[in-house]
């Protein structure tokens, strides 16, 4: 089971996966990923909230409250990702750095020394 299994289950399917005959593990319920997929939509945004505040109850309470709160509906979303400035691939490729050093080390060059890491890393085909 993994959390998107619990968030289909709340949203569409309406299936009890932590019902006592299920093999489901509730310790498998990771509500912080549960409440962000479902705050992505106005219907529920405020379900989540809610749990948000009652954090502490048993991931069962949780489970079972939004599974009876939320209304059946098919939601997708993509998940929002942080953008990276314009250079940062160029950077760890080159140097072979993780996002936050290529974002340091992007400051420190400027803006020639950029267009040489570019082109020495062009491995050529269309843009």
């Amino acid at each position: 089971m993994n959390p998107f299994d619990y968030v289909n289950a709340i949203n569409f399917t309406k299936e009890n996966l932590m019902d006592g005959e299920s093999e489901s593990d509730p310790k498998a319920y990771n509500s912080f990923l549960i409440n962000r997929a479902l705050s992505y939509f106005p219907d529920t945004v405020l379900a989540a909230n809610i749990i948000n505040k009652y954090h502490g109850l048993d991931n069962k309470l949780q489970f079972d409250f939004l599974l009876n709160i939320v209304r059946k509906r098919k939601r997708f979303s993509k998940w929002n990702k942080p953008e990276l400035a314009d250079g940062v691939e160029a950077v760890k490729e080159y140097y072979g750095y993780s996002n936050e050093k290529a974002e340091i080390a992007l400051s420190l060059l400027s803006q020639e020394q950029l267009e040489i890491i570019k082109t020495r890393i062009y491995k050529g085909g269309r843009n």
